[in-house]
């Protein structure tokens, strides 16, 4: 049995189990600590590691998402365990009184492999989240060869309430072909391919299907003022970046509100507080 199919037999076997409630702190002693103990400590710290994106509406007021990173660089063996981290993250927020919504990047070729795709189904099933707080994110359009399946497996995704996302927009003519075919949610595009003029804002206008239309955009690697410009020129719905904020913890996502540069601006610019009498 190959090292795929018996992970894939595990997610099987836990399908039925639902998802376990996400403690804030072990509370065990370092010292005599019992091994399940242990395991449960080691379990949690793992979880406050620091690869979740925070994603902001372009004013940085309001929280809008997160980008679960460890899964842009998932292997194979690692990928159905970083997507069921990444769903259970997104349950932590819900049960928590947060509505935040994650996108889950998944590579191309683990979307044409019904394998993958009944295990993802039975991860996304067994989460019980409602519609909307899952998005799948896609990294690149299909090949000509493998469009049925490619094309499949999305509507399967879909018909389970998960929001679809394109993650690189470069702006070629099959890219604005699949975005329009398949109706996307989410299209992201990476801003240092708008210093270099590589995408203008005629370009992202093709992508608004309609005045009524779902799309939002994100524009992604927020790094420069000048990104922030842009984005609000070629405007998007949606920013994430180093300037907006860095990664953070899964906990500390649920402290958050709105970004660094908006904490910023707040700062310069306060609001003024009502008297003791409640007058400004």
């Amino acid at each position: 049995m190959s090292p795929k199919s018996r992970l894939y037999t595990l997610v099987k076997a836990w399908k039925n189990k639902p998802f376990q409630e996400v403690r804030d702190a072990s509370g065990a002693p370092w010292l005599g600590i019992s091994n399940q103990a242990l395991e449960e400590h080691q379990s949690w710290s793992k979880r406050q590691a620091i690869s979740h994106e925070p994603i902001f509406n372009c004013k940085g007021t309001k929280l809008t998402g997160s980008l679960f990173r460890p899964l842009l660089e998932a292997s194979d063996m690692q990928l159905l365990r970083m997507f069921m981290e990444g769903l259970d993250t997104i349950s932590y927020w819900y049960r928590s009184g947060r509505f935040i919504p994650g996108i889950l990047p998944v590579p191309s070729h683990a979307i044409i492999s019904s394998d993958y795709i009944d295990a993802l189904s039975d991860l996304i099933l067994n989460s019980r989240l409602p519609v909307g707080l899952v998005g799948l994110g896609i990294s690149t359009v299909p090949n000509p060869e493998n469009a049925d399946a490619y094309k499949e497996a999305l509507q399967r995704m879909r018909r389970l309430g998960v929001l679809l996302h394109f993650m690189n927009f470069s702006g070629r003519e099959d890219e604005l072909h699949w975005i329009s075919q398949m109706q996307m949610e989410g299209i992201h595009i990476d801003m240092r391919q708008c210093r270099e003029k590589m995408i203008s804002a005629a370009m992202v206008s093709h992508l608004r299907l309609s005045p009524y239309s779902s799309t939002k955009i994100y524009a992604s690697h927020v790094g420069l003022v000048k990104d922030l410009e842009n984005a609000s020129l070629i405007q998007v719905d949606h920013c994430y970046g180093g300037l907006m904020m860095s990664p953070l913890s899964r906990h500390q996502m649920l402290q958050i509100n709105d970004s660094r540069i908006a904490k910023a601006i707040y700062s310069l610019h306060p609001h003024p507080q009502p008297n003791q009498n409640g007058d400004k």
